[in-house]
């Protein structure tokens, strides 16, 4: 397929050279020039802007937030601008219901179609190809991605002909990945204080009862205290609780500990861990607990 990919960081670079190296013919956009240049080495073709990565069959985006979809997509000379009636823009971005139900309405009175397919999975992952992919829209649409998408992840899953319910799938999902770390952190406080050794601890838990792998991955960077370089940052999860405590005001739908989880992820922030991975609210129980007993090897958490 003939396509464009718009949002190169760690996550976007790495499905952009799935494609390429799958045989897909590519361009490439970033408002950075240099992350263009290295996938233009794998064979993709740069764009030098947003217009330029909307020629081919569908655009695939995965960029940050609201407001960078928001610029790319609606913006002068964005993707409902550009992009050819007909084709596809296939938005891999975790970004707000409302969004999407915007993008949704506009690529439909431009013609053309909109599908959302977030993923689940951090950047070795995505370097493998392994992600796991939630696509709503028009299924017939999805059926046209699904020689990316097949590419890019180890499974997709078509949730739902409406666009937006993929997207309220991806928050509830991060919703829930936090609530773990939360929830693995105040363990590892309780049984690190009383003086058990926290990697045993997580060994036995991961081996035996919580075989999945997000306790694994989170059980081990808490008991660690690994929380840089980020493989996904605080910042970026606290603005998926936002979005998520966002989607459940107008249904009407309690989530006391989203608005914990709410609290906890702005602490860190506060207190100067934007660039921590977000697995550093799962060391805010220790903190509390005044353990002073497990360094980072600076004599002090990162986010102390």
């Amino acid at each position: 397929m003939k396509i464009g990919f718009i949002g190169l960081g760690r996550m976007g670079s790495a499905m952009a050279a799935n494609l390429i190296t799958a045989g897909h013919e590519v361009t490439v956009f970033n408002r950075s020039a240099g992350k263009r240049r290295s996938l233009a080495q794998l064979g993709a073709h740069e764009a030098s802007d947003i217009a330029a990565a909307c020629r081919g069959e569908a655009v695939v985006t995965m960029l940050a937030d609201d407001a960078a979809v928001t610029d790319i997509a609606l913006g002068d000379g964005g993707i409902t601008a550009s992009l050819a009636k007909g084709a596809t823009h296939l938005s891999m971005s975790t970004i707000s219901v409302a969004l999407s139900k915007r993008l949704a309405q506009a690529h439909g009175r431009a013609g053309q179609s909109y599908v959302a397919a977030p993923v689940f999975g951090r950047p070795d992952m995505a370097a493998a190809g392994k992600l796991f992919i939630v696509a709503a829209g028009n299924p017939d649409t999805v059926d046209i991605c699904r020689p990316m998408l097949a590419v890019m992840g180890q499974t997709t899953t078509q949730i739902h002909s409406e666009p937006w319910a993929a997207n309220l799938v991806k928050l509830s999902g991060n919703f829930l990945m936090a609530s773990v770390i939360e929830a693995l952190g105040e363990a590892i406080a309780l049984i690190g204080k009383a003086g058990i050794d926290r990697h045993a601890y997580v060994e036995f838990l991961t081996s035996t009862v919580f075989t999945a792998p997000a306790y694994r991955i989170y059980g081990n960077l808490i008991a660690d205290r690994k929380f840089e370089p980020a493989a996904f940052a605080a910042p970026l999860g606290y603005k998926d609780i936002r979005l998520a405590l966002a989607a459940a005001e107008p249904l009407e739908v309690p989530m006391p500990l989203a608005s914990l989880l709410h609290d906890r992820f702005l602490r860190v922030i506060a207190q100067g861990g934007e660039q921590l991975d977000w697995a550093a609210i799962g060391d805010l129980a220790r903190q509390d607990g005044g353990d002073p007993r497990h360094s980072n090897g600076r004599g002090s958490s990162a986010v102390e």
